[in-house]
This record gives structure tokens, C-alpha cells and sequence, in this order.
């Protein structure tokens, strides 16, 4: 881990990568490289080529540029939009000083990474100054020791004497020397978020945006380059992600001379930020990614510095509980007696924390009424909060809520006292999703009135678990105590606000898991891990669509961060029916839970489930904190295959799931080879039987009648076998039964000591 500063030429350089730039002979500085590690100790600043074209304006659009504005003849997509006080938008940003600081300052008001010690992260503060409007933009890049990825923001400051109107403000720009790659998104909607999608880039501007208030179902804020025809082990690869929640924009440009810029940043689209004399405004920041080896080890890198650097607190290092939801097993039909009754059949199975979900207060019997009333309905739960915390802790289960604390109902008392703290135009009608509008967080009173609201609750029994919902998101976009010519903060003042609100809670709730959601996945990004450790993957718990949902995530998401559920059949979602080995082989890859009711199961799968948890726990530190390597996925080949793996970090221990969505008869034979393991060890493999117990003693003793797969994979294999040979998936004997449709097959690998 290095910063170099010499003669106006910057490199910074960690683990395999370099990041370089140089001061042109104005003061400007323009970017030379991103990607491979170059030796620090030689200069590139040969490589800036200052090109005069046709029709172009001087070198504008030949070397790239560290911040692109607009108006001096640079017609690409710009990092900084301004309106000075006289209307123009002209902006010549020009060096003025640079620092490097040890360590890695905070972001006031935003979600940031962070180094634990000073000497794990190195920090380069570039200051460039525009002499004739006084503003000053301080860019900040972060290296960290090891890990080939620099972290950039930026802060605007306004040291002028007129207002500024600041009208985009990228997080992150890149400048790329040519277009040779395939943009990969995440993408999807409701109940199918973020599958992997991969297109070639073409020349003009394609991307993907939020405008919604919220990162959203639809695209996650990240953009994957990767070389044509990168694999998950070969391939240069780039990624760009962006700690933020709300409205996004992330695009690719490639321009007509055979270059390409991607940025990254808040959605310019409804977003105006007027800066006075002396004030500052601080993005979101962005964490670039490089791999040379392909996705695996981009996506190891993102997995391993999230879990480490985002994500804060308690919670972080600790195991999460297994738990058993009571959404789709009652929905808001319940009483008392039937969440204890729900509850003794979860503990009797092995469960460590019961979520009770919407419909515990106000007139919640649907979702019609009294969001924003969060007084305990008496009638479902006689002894309140507290009683059914209590009941709950004599069994041994903790105690979570589901709650919704950013909306409210029409019909509330909330709504009835203040109508104006709702967001909308006024006198334009507020459009309604699912029933419910949306209160306006930019707005510090409601912040402390729904603090106030919840420190209550959280005080008022023993609840370790909050389920963090979002299920709309914001139209009419408006806030009542903003004046006109300053509505373009609302939406950015909008997550300043929440998270202020989150922020409050975990400092007076330390220990308190908060899991985030929005209608499941619409708002599953890096801005809330430090808040909530993980998420609500997607409101689909189907096992076949979630091993699109699961292995994209992963893509830059760690398996911690993931509620992964097993749910009843036929799938409240899909109406598909999958095996219970199956629901449970996919849910393992994340933090287990389950959606249904104990009570409706049958004994067998009650052995089942009880199996599975015993399993889950007896591995969980490989499960959630274990190395994670996707083998296979649907988005590869023919889509009919996927197959996961996760590994300890001393590579003594595996566990690998492959899976079938639809079977095919005589099947061909087919090999799987695994990766992270030690070549040089010897490793026990225990393939799971078709029945019985999920236990590592059953395992090895053989549990069941084995079939071809187990026969030909269990006993002794070296790590080098199991990488070049693999184990067999298929290829059923004459007499062996089909394994159907939504198959699966997990192996346990387990070290031999003393070989």
C-alpha cells in the first residue's frame, strides 16, 4: 500500500492495482490508469496523450479528466454541474494543494467504509479550486492494505462570495482507454432482483438509474466491466458500487474516439443543491474494484471488505440467530395464542428468534389503516409487547418485530394530527402504494418524533430483532418545509434523515439485529449495512428463483448480509413446489430462517427442518463468514445448472450445494470442480443422504440408501483431485431413481488431520 506524489504525477497502489494521475501543464489533472499493479517507482506520465481532433475544443476530449465538468468543450458526461449566481455553469478546476492522511476520515451524515487501525488505509485529499466562482472540490481516494480497490468522494465548498446552485455531483468518475467490455447490471423487479445481466457496450450513453427515493427493486447501484468473455476465474474485471440508498445514476459512456468514462453518483434527474458562501456539500462515496482474475475474486473482494469495512458494530463478527418469521404463515390473521403456539413448534425445532410480523398494532387487520400508530393492539396481544417478549423468552426465542417506520396510513391518528408531515404537492392529490404514504424524513421533527416512537417500543420489551420495512416508494415528491427553490434537496435531505434515524437507534440499541427490507430486495444496497448487518434478500423465497436473486447478490454482497428463508410449498409466490432438501440446500447460503408455520408441518418434515437447523448451526461460521465461490450459475449455459460452495478461511472445511432446476433423462455424466481448497490436502467427503439426518455424524456413517452420487463421491479425496477432477453430479445407475425436477446435492468436506 503506497501513495506516491511526485513532480504533479500520483499513484496510488494496494494489493494488485494502480490508480494514476497527472497534473497536465494548466494544473488539471487527468487520469493515466486504473487496473494492474505498475511499478511506483516509474513515471507515466508519457502515457497522457493531449489530442487535438476535428470539431473538438483543444485536448477537452482526448486524456481523460479526475473531475469532467461542463461548458469548456468536454461534451461527455460530466462528474461536477454547477449554476454560479450569474447563470453559467463554467467550471475550471485547477490544483491547489493535496495532503495524504493516514487512516480514512468519515463522511459526516453518510454510511462510509472505515479502517479499524490508521495503518490499514491510506487517504489522498486532492483540492482543486475554480478561481473565478471560489468553489473548491476536495476529491478523496482511499487505498486499503492488501485489497486491490480504491474508495473515492468528493466535497464541494462553496468559498465564494454569490450562491451556487451544485446540480450533479458524482461520487466517482473513471476514464477507461478504450470500450472492450461487457457492462454487467443487477437488475430485475419485485421478486426477482438483482439476476445478472451482461451486454456488450456499444458507442453513446447506457446505464441504469433510480429515481425513486430508493435504490429499488429494479437495479442495484452498481456496474460491473468486465472483459468479453470473463469467467469467474479468468478475465480483467472493474466494479463500481455505490454506498448509498436513494435516487442513483450509474452510466457508461463511450465516446466516438475510443474511449469510455462510467460514473456513479446521486441521480442528477431531480436533485439541485444550493450552496452559500462558505457552505460544503459531501457525496456518497464509491468503491472501485479491480480484479485480474476474473468475478470470483472481484466479487471476493467486495464480499470480504464489506462484511469488514462497511458493516458495523455488534452485530458484524457475531452469528446470526436462526429464525422463524410469521409472515406467510398467518399474515394478519392471529392471535396471541397462536404466535406462542407457532413459537413452541419453532423452538421445538431448533429456532433461536421469532419475528412477528405486520398486524400487531393500530386496527392492523389489512393493509388498509393505521400505519403510523404503533400502540400495541390489546385485542391480538392481551399482555402487549412485553407479554408476548416474555412467553417468547420462556421458550428460549428472542423476540423480533416487524415495523415500518418511514410510512403512514390515510387512515391514522398519525396522519390526522399531521397531514403536513406527509410528502406531496400541495394541492396536487398524493398518489397511494399499497395503501400507505410516505413521511417526510427530511424534516428533523418527524425524525425525532419517530425516534421518540421507537426508543419506546425497543424500551418496552425485550426485542433484539427489528425487520426494517420500506413497501413503497416516493412519488409527488414535495416537502412542506422546504421552500420552492430548494425542493431539489428533498430526496437527498430524505436519507440524511434516515439515516440520522438509524444512526440514533443502534447508538441507544448497541445490540439490537436490524434486518432492512423493502418489499423484500428494493433496497438492498451498501448504504445500510452499517445500520443493519443484513437484509431481506427478496420477498420470492422460492429456492429455483433464488438461485438467480442469491448468486447475483453475491456478486458484491457477503452472505452474511442475506435473510435466506425457507418457505412452504407450493411457494406463496410461484406456486412451485420444491423439496424440502432443496428449500433448505439454497437458504443455507445466507442467514437461515424460515416463512411458515410449524404447527401445519408434517412429522417428516419436521425431522427435516429440525435437521436442517441442527446442520446450519453445527456450520454457521462457514455458512455466514466462510468464503464463498459460485461454481456454476443460471446465468451460465444453458441456465439449467448452479452450484455453490463456501470455504473456511484455513480451507479445512467446505460445504458445496449443486442444484437442477429441471431433470433430464439419462442423464449425461457430469463433473464438478471445486475451487479454494488446500491441493495438498486430504479431505473427507460426506455426500448428504437422500434421508435421514443432516447431522455430521450421519454423514459420515452413511446415512440412507446411497445412491451413484454418493457412492462414487464419499471417502477420501485430495484437494488437487476434488479442484482438476471434481465430484460426479450425475449420471444415474440403471437402478438408481431420478432425481426430478428442483434436485439438489450437498457435500460436507472435511479435512483429515495428520495426512
Amino acid at each position: 500500500m503506497q501513495i506516491s506524489c511526485r513532480d504533479g504525477e500520483f499513484h496510488l497502489s494496494s494489493g494488485g492495482m494502480s490508480y494514476i494521475f497527472a497534473l497536465d501543464g494548466r494544473g488539471a489533472p487527468r487520469h493515466i490508469h486504473f487496473g494492474a499493479a505498475l511499478s511506483p517507482d516509474s513515471s507515466y506520465r508519457h502515457l497522457l496523450r493531449l489530442v487535438e481532433r476535428p470539431f473538438s475544443i483543444g485536448s477537452m476530449e482526448s486524456a481523460g479528466w479526475e473531475c469532467p465538468t461542463i461548458g469548456r468543450g468536454d461534451f461527455r458526461i460530466p462528474a461536477l454541474e454547477i449554476e454560479a449566481a450569474d447563470g453559467s455553469g463554467v467550471l475550471d478546476l485547477l490544483y491547489a494543494g493535496h495532503r495524504v492522511i493516514e487512516g480514512k476520515p468519515p463522511i459526516p451524515g453518510l454510511p462510509a467504509t472505515y479502517a479499524e487501525t490508521e495503518d490499514e488505509a491510506l487517504t489522498l485529499e486532492l483540492c482543486l479550486r475554480d478561481a473565478v466562482s471560489g468553489l473548491e472540490l476536495y476529491i478523496n481516494y482511499s487505498i486499503f492494505e492488501g485489497t486491490s480497490l480504491l474508495v473515492r468522494s468528493s466535497r464541494v465548498c462553496n468559498r465564494g462570495r454569490g450562491a451556487l446552485s451544485l446540480n450533479s455531483a458524482m461520487s466517482a468518475v473513471l476514464e477507461l482507454p478504450d470500450p472492450d467490455y461487457e457492462l454487467g447490471t443487477l437488475s430485475g423487479a419485485w421478486a426477482r432482483e438483482r439476476h445478472f445481466v451482461r451486454r456488450r457496450l456499444a458507442p453513446g450513453l447506457q446505464g441504469i438509474s433510480s429515481r425513486r427515493g430508493a435504490s429499488g427493486h429494479q437495479h442495484n447501484p452498481f456496474l460491473l466491466l468486465s472483459r468479453p468473455g470473463a469467467t469467474e476465474t479468468e478475465g480483467e474485471c472493474i466494479g463500481v458500487s455505490l454506498v448509498y440508498s436513494g435516487c442513483f445514476t450509474a452510466e457508461v459512456e463511450v465516446h466516438s474516439h475510443g474511449t469510455c468514462r462510467a460514473r456513479i453518483g446521486i441521480d442528477p434527474a431531480d436533485f439541485r443543491w444550493q450552496l452559500g458562501p462558505g457552505q460544503e456539500f459531501a457525496t456518497p462515496e464509491a468503491v472501485l474494484v479491480y480484479s485480474a482474475r476474473g468475478l470470483g475474486e472481484l466479487s471476493e473482494t467486495y464480499n470480504s471488505f464489506y462484511r469488514s469495512n462497511l458493516a458495523l458494530g455488534y452485530w458484524r463478527d457475531r452469528h446470526r440467530p436462526v429464525l422463524f418469521n410469521s409472515w406467510e404463515a398467518a399474515y394478519f390473521d392471529f392471535t396471541e395464542n397462536d404466535l406462542v403456539g407457532m413459537a413452541e413448534g419453532a423452538a421445538a425445532l431448533g429456532a433461536e428468534l421469532f419475528v412477528l410480523d405486520d398486524g400487531w398494532f393500530g386496527l392492523r387487520d389489512d393493509d388498509s389503516s393505521s400505519l403510523g400508530d404503533w400502540a400495541c393492539n390489546l385485542s391480538k396481544l392481551p399482555g402487549g409487547l412485553a407479554g408476548l417478549a416474555r412467553a417468547l423468552g420462556g421458550l428460549g426465542l428472542g423476540f423480533g418485530l416487524w415495523v415500518e417506520p418511514e410510512m403512514v396510513s390515510q387512515k391514522s391518528q398519525l396522519f390526522e394530527a399531521h397531514p403536513d408531515w406527509v410528502i406531496g404537492v400541495p394541492g396536487r392529490p398524493r398518489s397511494e402504494g399499497r395503501n400507505q404514504l410516505v413521511l417526510d424524513l427530511s424534516r428533523p421533527e418527524v425524525v425525532d418524533h419517530l425516534y421518540g416512537v421507537f426508543h419506546g417500543i425497543l424500551s418496552s420489551a425485550s426485542i433484539s430483532y427489528l425487520k426494517w420495512d420500506m413497501n413503497r416508494h416516493i412519488s409527488e415528491a414535495y416537502s412542506a418545509a422546504l421552500p420552492p427553490g430548494r425542493q431539489g434537496e428533498f430526496f437527498h435531505r430524505y436519507m440524511l434523515g434516515l439515516y440520522a434515524l438509524l444512526g440514533r437507534l443502534v447508538e441507544a440499541f448497541p445490540e439490537l439485529l436490524i434486518e432492512s427490507c423493502s418489499g423484500g430486495g428494493g433496497r438492498f444496497d451498501p448504504g445500510l449495512l452499517p445500520f443493519a448487518s443484513q437484509a431481506w434478500t427478496s420477498d420470492d423465497s422460492d429456492a429455483i428463483e433464488r438461485l438467480s436473486i442469491q448468486a447475483g447478490t453475491s456478486l458484491v454482497y457477503p452472505l452474511s448480509s442475506m435473510g435466506a428463508h425457507v418457505s412452504a410449498v407450493p411457494n406463496h409466490q410461484l406456486g412451485r413446489s420444491a423439496s424440502l432438501d432443496t428449500r433448505g440446500a439454497v437458504a443455507f447460503f445466507g442467514v437461515l430462517g424460515y416463512e411458515l408455520d410449524p404447527r401445519k408441518l408434517s412429522e417428516e418434515d419436521r425431522r427435516g427442518v429440525a435437521a436442517q437447523i441442527a446442520f446450519y448451526k453445527e456450520h454457521r461460521q462457514l455458512f455466514q463468514f466462510g468464503r464463498f465461490l459460485r461454481l456454476r450459475s443460471t446465468w451460465e449455459g444453458d441456465g439449467n445448472e448452479a452450484a455453490w460452495m463456501v470455504v473456511s478461511e484455513d480451507r479445512r472445511e467446505a460445504v458445496v450445494a449443486s442444484f437442477r432446476i429441471l431433470g433430464r433423462p439419462n442423464p449425461a455424466s457430469l463433473r464438478l470442480g471445486l475451487r479454494g481448497l488446500d491441493p495438498g490436502l486430504l479431505y473427507r467427503v460426506s455426500p448428504l443422504p437422500a434421508e435421514g439426518s443432516l447431522s455430521s455424524a450421519a454423514l459420515i456413517a452413511g446415512a440412507g440408501s446411497p445412491d451413484v452420487v454418493q457412492r462414487e463421491n464419499a471417502g477420501l479425496r485430495r484437494g488437487d483431485e476434488l479442484e482438476v477432477i471434481g465430484l460426479l453430479l450425475s449420471g444415474e445407475g440403471a437402478f438408481d431413481p431420478p432425481a426430478g425436477d428442483f434436485s439438489s446435492r450437498l457435500f460436507l468436506l472435511e479435512a483429515v488431520f495428520g495426512h
